[in-house]
């Protein structure tokens, strides 16, 4: 019986090891001739000067001596000086008599010589009168193929050996395995019952945990599935299956602080309606369209009073209302000190690694802490059952799943922190550390975007809390309460609701160079976002002044358009990060702008869904600077936009969306050379690599979409709540086995 365990297992593992091993010695050639191309890099860096010298004074004599001198390294072969027409005027004593100059456009080229391969690394020289010279690095690359084989030859070796390894352990598994207890307790479990014999063998008290553990194993198939739907077709049905299947008359509350739906009075007494700019409303408000429920926020809108009902609700999206919004009313003093003064004059800063000191007041923490408390009072108002399912977002309550708790002991309650979480050490500064710790720590489920901030809450628990970590689990146990702390990067709508009247790309490219002025063959980038300091908006500007300076064709035939609303205004590093722009944009403009021309147009004005995915659509490249950022839905919005499968977007490496966006040309922000450079790239890139990496880029958004993250997180929510019935039911028979052995009741 073992046998039909070890022999396919060993043929798998046979074939792996002959499809892997050329595939690791592949690698290997790959990564050794990238060493020996940055070693020729280091010869010529180290030797240049002292050639371009040698050549201006003529000696001949003494850069024979450097040549033999340099090429007696082991894998260096041999060194030529040649001309830009491919003439040898200088030579080590061992350059290869078959080997020709490399042509100078060449900068490394392969050479199959009688002796084995060689890499020919070329170097421009200064020129001299009319004359470019060009220093030629020979590298012997036999040594490769013999590293490359020995690899493969061990590799192979190894997985010979862990194969036999493993299939005598698998069929020592098999054998236990078939003894039959797993049968026989899942047949105990399964089977009705039948008879009054059957019936004697189950205590009272045990009734009610077998049942439970039934319809369990009755329900298994169900997350499998739904877990299928995850990776093939996320979308609102699937979403609504899953609360149907999984979260049967689950109440759903959503909290935040920004409201889906803002409702202004203009001048002459009417009432506007405004999405707002957030990423959070982006996300979040298709999954309210899918599941229902409440959104309780802050009112914000200068005619939202006006819009409600006389229990401040408001069936929403209008027109078409699937949900309700709950608004709540805040005075000055506490939006002052709640949202301006603790959430972002502090924790924003704190979070974010851009170099502005938060800012902690006591009277600010008094706000938050009442603002908190106000949320949560509304939150019990809404809520029907005594077990709902509440959706916490952001950095503005920290404080309000403990304060949930404490009222409604059985709600399921996932917080998201949109934002990164600092190191325990930047986290430190915070005065009311261990309170906020403690406040979050009150959910059942903690989400982050990527699994390294995950780790830097566990490592701040750790240090400030006293608590048990469970880190293989990411598990964090405070008395009777335990919270789950994982990753779930957020994602966009698919499709997205904007893209549905758009006109076709070419129209749309035709609008938006007539609105701003572009000539027909101008090349549009373009940048989309809030006025936030952290979003590297100055930085991007500075990458444009570099890419004209170093590529001056790009002069009149290169637009950089930037969308920025202002926000949070009432914040000094907020003003002075749109007055840095303007400055910026007016000295860059001023530099390099002609007649009728400028490299850069800059718009402080908050744009609609719908225009910004115009824009998107209408763009030759999209760049996104962030200097630090949780995810930033910017990059995935252009993507999703781009249904022709065109487009570059460029994207910072501290931006979470770069952990999925891997086709995007991933920048340091802070170096904008590099931004330059990567400018350059994308607008020069060819149209066959463009759609490669848009098509790539586009299946990671539409499979990975705000549907599968907010599956992820309700289908653990429901694995959660199911176990807490189990122990439940648990705790029940040993309390009542408890009672009879003391002789009382239940």
């Amino acid at each position: 019986m073992a046998f039909r365990f070890i022999v396919p297992l060993l043929i798998i593992l046979g074939c792996t090891a002959w499809g892997t091993s050329p595939l690791v010695g592949q690698l290997m050639h790959s990564w050794l001739l990238s060493d020996v191309e940055l070693r020729s890099q280091l010869v010529f860096h180290s030797i240049h000067d002292t050639v371009d010298v040698m050549i201006s004074t003529k000696d001949d004599v003494k850069m024979d001596e450097l040549f033999r001198s340099i090429a007696s390294d082991e894998r260096l072969l041999a060194l030529g000086l040649c001309t830009s027409n491919r003439m040898l005027m200088h030579r080590s004593p061992e350059w290869p008599k078959i080997l020709a100059c490399p042509a100078p456009e060449q900068r490394f080229v392969v050479e199959h010589l009688a002796a084995g391969p060689v890499l020919a690394a070329s170097f421009a020289l200064s020129s001299t009168e009319s004359d470019q010279r060009y220093l030629v690095i020979v590298h012997d690359l036999t040594f490769i193929e013999r590293r490359s084989s020995t690899l493969e030859n061990y590799l192979s070796v190894f997985l010979g050996v862990l194969g036999v390894v493993v299939a005598l352990i698998t069929a020592l598994v098999a054998q236990l395995t078939l003894r039959g207890w797993i049968q026989v307790m899942y047949k105990s479990l399964t089977t009705p019952d039948q008879g009054h014999a059957h019936k004697k063998l189950l205590e009272p008290e045990i009734a009610p945990l077998v049942r439970e553990v039934r319809k369990m194993l009755r329900g298994l198939d169900a997350p499998k599935s739904a877990a299928d739907a995850i990776r093939i077709d996320w979308n609102p049905e699937s979403l609504r299956t899953l609360l149907r299947n999984e979260l049967p008359e689950a109440q759903v509350i959503v909290v935040s602080n920004r409201e889906p739906y803002i409702h202004h009075e203009e001048e002459d007494g009417s009432i506007v309606l405004q999405r707002p700019a957030s990423g959070l409303v982006t996300a979040l408000e298709p999954i309210c369209r899918a599941c229902g429920g409440t959104w309780i926020a802050h009112g914000s809108g200068s005619a939202d009073r006006r819009t409600v009902d006389a229990n401040d609700r408001l069936a929403v999206p209008p027109g078409a209302p699937t949900y309700t919004l709950r608004r709540l009313w805040l005075s000055d003093e506490e939006q002052d000190g709640y949202y301006y003064g603790l959430a972002n004059a502090g924790l924003w800063p704190l979070c974010h690694i851009a170099f502005v000191r938060p800012v902690f007041r006591t009277e600010d923490w008094e706000q938050y802490v009442a603002v908190n408390r106000k949320f949560a009072d509304a939150v019990v108002a809404e809520a029907k059952t005594q077990n709902p399912v509440l959706l916490v977002q952001d950095y503005h309550f920290a404080l309000l799943p403990r304060m949930v708790r404490e009222r409604l002991p059985n709600a399921t309650i996932i917080t998201f922190w949109h934002i990164p979480w600092p190191n325990p050490e930047a986290f430190s500064i915070c005065p009311w550390r261990e309170e906020i710790l403690w406040g979050m720590l009150g959910s059942s489920i903690l989400g982050f975007h990527t699994r390294f901030h995950c780790l830097n809450f566990l490592e701040s628990v750790d240090r400030f809390l006293e608590c048990h970590i469970d880190r293989e689990q990411s598990i964090v146990s405070t008395g009777s309460s335990t919270t789950v702390v994982r990753p779930y990067p957020i994602s966009i709508e698919w499709p997205p609701t904007a893209l549905a009247n758009q006109c076709a790309v070419p129209v749309c490219r035709a609008m938006i160079r007539q609105q701003y002025g572009l000539a027909e063959n101008t090349l549009l980038a373009v940048g989309v976002e809030r006025f936030d300091y952290t979003k590297g908006i100055a930085e991007r500007f500075h990458a444009v002044a570099h890419l004209l300076e170093h590529h001056p064709e790009w002069i009149g035939r290169f637009t950089f358009l930037q969308i920025a609303a202002p926000t949070r205004s009432q914040l000094s590093a907020y003003r002075n990060t749109q007055l840095e722009a303007e400055v910026v944009t007016r000295t860059i403009n001023e530099r390099f702008g002609t007649a009728g021309w400028v490299p850069i147009i800059l718009v402080a004005k908050h744009h609609d869904p719908e225009a910004v995915f115009t824009l998107f659509r209408a763009a030759d490249l999209c760049m996104v600077s962030s200097l630090h950022d949780g995810m930033n839905l910017v990059a995935k919005e252009f993507v999703a936009a781009r249904d022709d499968e065109d487009g570059v977007l460029i994207l910072s490496t501290f931006a979470g969306a770069s952990r999925e966006l891997l086709e995007a040309l991933i920048v340091n922000p802070y170096d904008c050379h590099a931004m330059g450079d990567a400018l350059h790239r994308g607008l020069t890139m060819p149209l066959e690599h463009r759609r490669e990496r848009m098509r790539l880029m586009r299946e990671m958004v539409s499979e990975r979409n705000i549907y599968f993250w907010a599956g992820r997180m309700l289908l653990d929510a429901s694995r959660m709540r199911k176990r807490h019935r189990i122990e439940a039911d648990l705790t029940f028979v040993e309390t009542s086995s408890s009672n009879r052995r003391r002789g009382g009741t239940v």
